[in-house]
C-alpha cells in the first residue's frame, strides 16, 4: 500500500482510492452534514449550478453567497433541513470534482472523521492520492496538516509528499494549533477552526456515490 499527497487539486496524482481534504471548511461541513442525517450532498463547481438543484449552501471567500440558504460552516449543519444539501465553495467543491476524474473511488477526509476515513482507506487496501483543496490553487497549510494526520495513521509507503505532509504535522501540538497556522484566507473563522480541530468527533465515511449532470453526489 501506498500513499501520495497532492497539496493542490492541480497535481497529477492518481489512485485507486482518493482522500479529498478541504478541512476548513467543506469536507469537515460534508461529513458534519451527513451525521447530522442529510441524505445527499451534492456539489457544485459553478454558483449557477448550484442556484438550480437548491436547498443551496457554499461560500466564496468564507462569505455566504447571496441568495443561498445557507454557508458553508459545519457548525450551520448541527440539524437536518432536508434530505439533500448543494454545495459550491472556493475550493473544496472543485477539489472533490477534481479527484472524481483522477481516482477509483473517492473518500472525503477531515479531522472531524480522521480515524474513520483512514480505516475505510485501509479496509480497501490499495494505493491512496490524498488530495487537498489547497486555498485558490495554492499551498493550504492547514490541508497539508490533516493530510500529514491521514499519512501518519495509514503508516503506508510514502512519496517525498506525504513524508512532507507528515512533517507538517509534526511541526504542531494538536490539530488547533495546526489549523490556526495557516496565513492565508479571511480572518475570523475562529469558531469554526475549533471546531473543525476536534479529533475524531465523528463516525461517518462521506464518499462520492456518482454523478449527477456536474454535480459530484456525496453520500454516507
Amino acid at each position: 500500500m501506498h500513499v501520495d499527497v497532492a497539496f493542490t487539486p492541480d497535481e497529477a496524482v492518481s489512485a485507486p482510492v482518493g482522500i479529498v481534504v478541504d478541512v476548513l471548511r467543506v469536507t469537515s461541513t460534508i461529513a458534519q452534514a451527513l451525521a447530522a442525517g442529510y441524505e445527499q450532498i451534492l456539489c457544485c463547481a459553478e454558483i449557477e449550478e448550484a442556484r438550480a438543484l437548491r436547498l443551496v449552501g457554499g461560500e466564496r471567500n468564507a462569505q455566504r453567497i447571496e441568495g443561498f440558504d445557507v454557508g458553508a460552516s459545519p457548525r450551520e449543519f448541527l440539524e437536518a433541513r432536508a434530505q439533500t444539501l448543494i454545495l459550491s465553495t472556493t475550493n473544496g467543491t472543485r477539489a472533490i470534482l477534481a479527484a472524481a476524474s483522477q481516482c477509483g473511488e473517492v473518500l472525503l477526509g477531515s479531522l472531524l472523521n480522521l480515524a474513520a476515513v483512514v480505516n475505510a482507506a485501509r479496509e480497501r487496501g490499495e494505493d491512496v492520492a490524498i488530495i487537498c483543496a489547497g486555498f485558490k490553487g495554492a499551498f493550504a497549510l492547514d490541508d497539508a496538516y490533516c493530510a500529514g494526520r491521514i499519512v501518519q495513521l495509514l503508516g503506508a509507503e510514502r512519496s517525498d509528499a506525504a513524508i512532507a505532509a507528515e512533517l507538517v504535522a509534526n511541526a504542531y501540538p494538536d490539530a488547533e494549533a495546526g489549523l490556526k497556522a495557516r496565513t492565508y484566507g479571511p480572518a475570523g473563522l475562529e469558531e469554526d477552526i475549533a471546531f473543525c480541530a476536534c479529533v475524531d468527533a465523528l463516525d461517518v465515511v462521506p464518499g462520492l456515490s456518482g454523478m449527477v449532470g456536474t454535480a459530484a453526489e456525496i453520500r454516507a
